[in-house]
């Protein structure tokens, strides 16, 4: 597992860090029941702050892919095939809902959205 930050990014980089962490979920490069870094050593081998490692970790709880315990690591509970809860559906329509409207305001057709999601899905699982 390579995490790659760009500090110069307009992204924030929890949010680089967590998303990377999400991309390796998806690839099933972390799988469920794999454990993350404890918080500092996350930081240390990245040299961020210790609370953007945090933060990103609380991030990835609150989507349900990762567990937290207090004085333990946290552990990758995403990933599995299991049903998925209508809530979860609408929570990935909603986010994606935005990034689909701004391709179309750029002059993207369907076509090329429909091959730029395709190219995108190979990348996993």
């Amino acid at each position: 597992m390579q995490i790659r930050l760009d500090p110069n990014s307009e992204l924030q980089l929890y949010k680089q860090l967590a998303n990377q962490l999400i991309e390796f979920i998806a690839k099933g490069e972390l799988k469920n029941g794999d454990t993350l870094p404890a918080v500092r050593a996350m930081a240390t081998d990245l040299g961020i702050n210790v609370s953007t490692v945090s933060k990103s970790y609380h991030e990835l709880d609150e989507k349900g892919l990762i567990e937290l315990k207090p004085k333990a690591k946290a552990v990758i509970i995403g990933g599995q095939k299991r049903e998925l809860e209508e809530t979860e559906v609408e929570k990935v329509e909603n986010a994606l809902k935005p990034i689909m409207a701004e391709a179309f305001a750029r002059g993207f057709e369907k076509e090329q959205i429909t091959s730029l999601f395709q190219r995108i899905l190979k990348q996993w699982k």
